[in-house]
C-alpha cells in the first residue's frame, strides 16, 4: 500500500484536549491519536465514523 492509500489523519493542528480528553480540533480522543499510526485503514475508517458521531452530538 502506498501512502496515498493510507487513511489521512483528520488532525487541523488545533491539539487541545477538553475535559473528556478529547481533542477540540480533530473530535479524537487520546487513545485514539497516540494509536493512529498503528491503526489499519478499517480502524481508522471506524475512528473517523466515531467522530463524525461526536460532532454531531456536540452541534445538538
Amino acid at each position: 500500500m502506498s501512502i496515498a492509500d493510507k487513511v489521512r489523519s483528520p488532525c487541523v493542528s488545533i491539539c487541545v484536549l477538553d475535559e473528556q480528553e478529547v481533542c477540540t480540533g480533530c473530535q479524537r480522543t487520546i487513545d485514539e491519536i497516540m494509536a493512529w499510526s498503528r491503526m489499519s485503514n478499517d480502524e481508522r475508517r471506524a475512528v473517523l465514523q466515531k467522530i463524525g458521531d461526536r460532532e454531531r452530538r456536540i452541534t445538538l
